[in-house]
Formats: C-alpha cells, sequence, structure tokens
C-alpha cells in the first residue's frame, strides 16, 4: 500500500505565553493521501490553522510525528523543508503574502523560477479561469483584496503542487468568484496528482471537498475518521489502548 502524503501521528502543539502554557493541538492523528481533499472546520481558535502551519513546517511540533511523502519530518533541516516547500507545497494564505515588488505575472511565476521552470499552458490556464488574465502586467499592491487572493491561489497552484494547503481561500472574493475556486480546487484533486487540506467556515466550501472533518478544542474525533472512508485505510490507532 503506498503511503499517505500526509500523517501525523498523536501529534500535539503548544504555544507558551509568560508562564502559560496554552494547548492548541492535542493528540491529533490524521492522514491525506495523493488525490484526496479534506475540508477541515471549526470554530475560531480550534487549531486549524495552526494544524496547517505545522504541516507546512512553519510551526514545529511540541510532541508527536509529522511524515510527509514518506519521511519522517523530524531530522529535516532548513534544506529539506525548502525542498519539499519549492517543488511539492502550494499554500493559500489568508493575508495572500504576495512580493510587492512583482507584478501579478512575476508572482504567479514564482514557483517555477524556484523549480527551474517556464510559464506555460497550465498557467495560462489558472489565469483565465480565476480572471485575471488581464491583470499579468499589473502591480499587485493596486490589485483589489480579492483580485490579490486570486494571484495568490494561482501561484500556490502553479507549480502544480502535490500538497495544496489552502486557508480561507475564498474569504476575500464575491460569491461567483468563490465557486469558481471552489470548481478548481475540486477539479485538480479529481485530476489524482494534488491533495488538498481546505480550512474553512463556509459549509458551501466545504461541500466541494470529498471528506469533511471537524477540529474542536485542537482534536480531531476518532469516531470522524472511522467514517471517513477517503482516510480511513490510513487510520492510525493508539498501540496503547
Amino acid at each position: 500500500m503506498e503511503s499517505p502524503l500526509v500523517t501525523l501521528k498523536h501529534a500535539s502543539k503548544s504555544f507558551v505565553d509568560g508562564k502559560e502554557t496554552h494547548r492548541v493541538l492535542e493528540g491529533v492523528n490524521f492522514a491525506l493521501s495523493t488525490g484526496a481533499s479534506v475540508a477541515l472546520t471549526g470554530a475560531s481558535g480550534s487549531g486549524k490553522s495552526t494544524l496547517l502551519n505545522v504541516i507546512a513546517g512553519f510551526e514545529p511540533l511540541s510532541e508527536g510525528e509529522l511524515w510527509l511523502d514518506g519521511d519522517n519530518t523530524a531530522a529535516w533541516k532548513d534544506p529539506q523543508w525548502s525542498r519539499f516547500r519549492h517543488q511539492k507545497l502550494g499554500v493559500i494564505f489568508q493575508q495572500f503574502n504576495l512580493l510587492t515588488p512583482l507584478n501579478v505575472q512575476q508572482n504567479i511565476a514564482f514557483p517555477l523560477h524556484l523549480n527551474q521552470q517556464k510559464w506555460n499552458d497550465w498557467c495560462d490556464y489558472l489565469v483565465e479561469t480565476l480572471g485575471i488574465s488581464q491583470l499579468l502586467d499589473r502591480h499587485v499592491s493596486a490589485l483589489s483584496g480579492g483580485q490579490q487572493q486570486r494571484v495568490a491561489i494561482a501561484r500556490a497552484l502553479a507549480h502544480k503542487p502535490k500538497l495544496l494547503l489552502a486557508d480561507e481561500p475564498t474569504g476575500n472574493l464575491d460569491q461567483k468568484a468563490g465557486l469558481e475556486v471552489m470548481k478548481l480546487l475540486s477539479e485538480i484533486t479529481t485530476q489524482g496528482n494534488t491533495a488538498v487540506l481546505l480550512v474553512t467556515h463556509s459549509p458551501d466550501c466545504a461541500e466541494f471537498m470529498q471528506t469533511q472533518l471537524r477540529i474542536e478544542d485542537g482534536r480531531i474525533e476518532n469516531s470522524q475518521l472511522q467514517k471517513c472512508h477517503h482516510i480511513d485505510k490510513y487510520e492510525l490507532r493508539d498501540e496503547t489502548s
């Protein structure tokens, strides 16, 4: 059996604030295979964004293990993380994180540059689908919030990542544009090449994903994992139970 693309084993994350320790993730067991899509829902502060940050390597785990594409990341140093992010990971941030000195096309092409690739038909398809093909020469600081969000989405997908992490990708879009984005994210998973983990408050957006999980107080209940037919073959059991 092929290994999952993402595996979290008994993963916990804590932050220290002065003399207090805040537990944000608590013993999370989770697996995501190539071509699968999962919507992660939950109240503000439940740990959704922290889970994405841990998987992307922006935040280290306090306890437990993170495996990516068959490798235990505990031994990874900066070069391994950089290689994974450049070659296999796409991230859609809430704050866009566009490169302001660059125009729209240069922002979208940035991950291609990192992988020594050139603009291609896939990029043309992305900008056309996202409605930004007429904006390629524009400076990103001159764009509206919704336009910047669409540029950020195109940049995250330009190099056809194996894993896409999306944090409220339609939060700055109107209903029509949001629908087009969710159709696009659904399409790339049905093509079988990209796994998607989507954080959203929107039930309508969550419906576009193959599976929905809810996180509460930093936990994903085992009963939800057992119902998740896209990842249950990778379900992680506590050997001490």
